[in-house]
């Protein structure tokens, strides 16, 4: 491994303002990761000119400096050295670089975190309850009938679908209580039992409040001359979430000041006996009325003015998709129906997603290239099944017009939806499966929403990318918007140039192969760190793509660097920030040093725990720059197949 030269480590922390103006700095395998005090005192043109920097970037609070795998490690440990700081772990960093978000993007952050990984139980139950809508629903199949009351023999079997799927949000607060403590810093259990409490059967439910109160029959507790509602929380998302961050903040407070040797008998009864009883005397009452104010005025915005509602959420929704900020609408969703018994909020959101992937869809009859064509088809089929962001970022914002027809496309439909008050029973079924949350008695309405924002959307991009091509005089395609690609020489002006055969480098996965352009982290989409590919990956096994050694292994197990026996290194990045997992869902065949051989499964990755925490499966390929052994690197179009077919081509001098 070359030596890097201490000057330019030096220059490295002039330019990002000093040593003083570093919070805090870790590494990852290919970039130096600062916590900066002022981000304004970063000089970008002296990184740029410095010979160890590949790249820079802004992103949640972190500044990264792109170096490259196999240096980053010694330039890390340089800079250390230099600057006398203590290692600080990617968390640290990660904590560090939050604070510099406002409050509001720090609170959107903590609801996404929240809410992401209940998601695939969340969805799960609107599925199966959009099953059970088909079988009670009347007029589906016969008119004024269910298919159960016609058919009994039926009524069993959606007695048990309605059992497990309504389970999920009966209990949602055990989930949201496990999810939240663990996002506070609480031990989940204790979040678990929390929910549990607040749902206890013992206490009325939450649906049958509302009933009771007008009678005079809700059951009370009397604490000392206190009369205490004795009420459950079911489908309530505000009292648990600040229950759940107060059994956090006593939990913390208690094991810092219990000894050891008691902490088992003292931390967690304590906390959970204090967190009950500010949950039932003050929290729960306080959120209760807040979340049941906040809903009722919602919902009479939408009863007074119902267009501009539906056209507003329904038309901007996808805006929300690229803040990130349509993950805190998961929480008003829940609320809306434990508290309204549907929600107004989920079907526009369903006919955005499908809006988004017909404007895609229109971008494979405009774009030129096979790449773009194949991943508009993609992409658009999975915005179909409610999944935009390969549709948003990939295709639509890319080409900015499609994005926006999309918005006008779903516009339109959340105005025929809201006006004419199309609810969801359930959550977390979006795209065209979308229509089971829906109430069967108004299919009709939601599918001419949907028919709205299949034609609007794709007839308004196809049209206009045709009157582009009519403008330009050529179709509008991937390079119109980046700056092109040097032309790929043939094998033998390779050969004659570099004076030997290129190597082959087979797919070390499964999947799809894409351009690094469509990476979202610029460290590899804008190719700082070298060229290669991108696999959307099919199952969750990494493979050698040629016979050499594992020079690397990332202690979170989450990337390799490989050496072939011609010396050429390659990057297998699993996933984008997949650091943050720490290893969880990695299994590791090999170790750094290992031999290797192509085709070995060097490593095991849990695809559907990546996407449970919100983090991009799709993962680099790299060949990094800096190697004395490349001269060329041809990339491969098309998908790909692990160990048998070549997706690189890497010529030696």
């Amino acid at each position: 491994m070359a030596n890097i030269d201490r000057k330019n480590v030096e220059r490295i922390i002039q330019a990002v303002g000093g040593k003083d103006n570093i919070e805090a700095a870790t590494h990852c395998v290919t970039r130096l990761r600062f916590a900066l005090v002022d981000e304004s005192k970063v000089d970008s043109k002296a990184l740029d000119e410095n010979d160890l920097v590949k790249g820079q970037f802004s992103t949640q609070g972190q500044f990264q400096v792109v170096i490259g795998p196999g240096l980053v490690d010694q330039v890390y440990d340089e800079m250390l050295k230099i600057t006398g700081g203590a290692r600080a772990s990617k968390d640290d960093v990660k904590t560090l670089a939050s604070k510099k978000q406002n409050p509001l993007q720090r609170a959107i952050k903590t609801l996404a975190d929240i809410f992401i990984p209940i998601l695939p139980a969340i969805v799960m139950a609107g599925l199966l309850l959009g099953i059970n809508n088909i079988l009670t629903g009347p007029d589906i199949f016969y008119a004024g009938q269910s298919l159960i009351e016609v058919h009994p023999q039926w009524a069993d079997v959606a007695s048990i679908i309605n059992l497990i799927a309504s389970t999920a949000f009966a209990f949602l607060p055990v989930l949201i209580g496990w999810s939240a403590v663990r996002q506070f810093g609480g031990s989940p259990l204790l979040g678990i039992v929390l929910g549990l409490i607040l749902v206890n059967p013992d206490l009325m439910s939450a649906y049958q409040y509302a009933d009771a109160k007008l009678a005079g029959t809700v059951p009370v507790w009397n604490l000392f001359g206190l009369d205490v509602e004795k009420i459950g929380y079911q489908g309530q998302v505000l009292p648990v979430l600040v229950s759940a961050y107060l059994l956090a903040k006593i939990e913390s407070f208690l094991n810092k000041r219990v000894h050891d040797s008691i902490k088992l008998l003292v931390v967690a009864p304590v906390a959970l006996l204090v967190t009950g009883f500010l949950a039932f005397i003050v929290v729960g009452p306080i959120t209760f009325a807040i979340g049941n104010v906040l809903t009722s005025g919602l919902v009479s915005i939408f009863d007074s003015f119902a267009a501009l509602g539906g056209l507003i959420y329904g038309g901007l929704y996808s805006l929300l998709v690229i803040t990130g900020m349509h993950h805190t609408f998961l929480a008003v969703d829940i609320q809306l129906i434990g508290s309204q018994g549907g929600t107004f909020l989920w079907p526009m959101l369903a006919l955005a997603n499908i809006a988004q992937g017909a404007a895609a869809l229109a971008m494979m009859f405009v774009a030129r290239e096979q790449k773009a064509k194949g991943l508009a088809v993609t992409s658009s089929i999975s915005a179909f099944l409610g999944v935009t962001e390969p549709a948003i970022f990939g295709v639509n914002v890319r080409h900015r017009y499609p994005f926006i027809f999309g918005m006008i496309g779903s516009g339109i439909a959340g105005v025929i939806l809201a006006i004419n008050n199309v609810l969801a029973s359930s959550i977390g079924v979006g795209g065209i499966p979308g229509f089971l949350s829906i109430f069967p008695n108004q299919w009709g309405i939601f599918f001419l929403g949907m028919a709205i924002v299949l034609v609007v959307p794709f007839a308004g991009t196809l049209l206009y990318g045709k009157y582009r091509m009519s403008k330009t005089g050529s179709a509008v395609n991937v390079e119109a918007e980046e700056p092109k690609k040097e032309a790929v020489q043939p094998q033998s002006e390779v050969q004659a140039n570099s004076g030997k055969l290129p190597i082959d480098i087979a797919a070390p996965l499964s999947g799809e192969i894409v351009p690094l352009s469509e990476v979202p982290d610029p460290a590899f989409a804008e190719k700082q760190m070298g060229q290669g590919i991108a696999i959307v990956p099919s199952e969750g096994k990494v493979f050698a793509p040629f016979d050499g050694t594992v020079a690397h292994l990332i202690k979170s197990k989450h990337a390799l660097i490989l050496t072939d026996t011609n010396g050429i290194q390659i990057l297998i990045h699993v996933g984008i920030n997949t650091v943050s997992l720490k290893g969880e869902g990695f299994t590791a065949h090999v170790e750094t040093g290992a031999s290797i051989t192509k085709g070995q499964l060097l490593l095991e990755f849990d695809m559907e725990r990546i996407e449970q925490a919100g983090l991009p499966v799709i993962t680099p390929v790299i060949v990094p720059d800096g190697q004395d052994v490349i001269d060329q690197v041809k990339e491969y179009e098309g998908p790909a197949v692990h160990s048998d077919t070549t997706v690189l081509q890497v010529a030696l001098r």
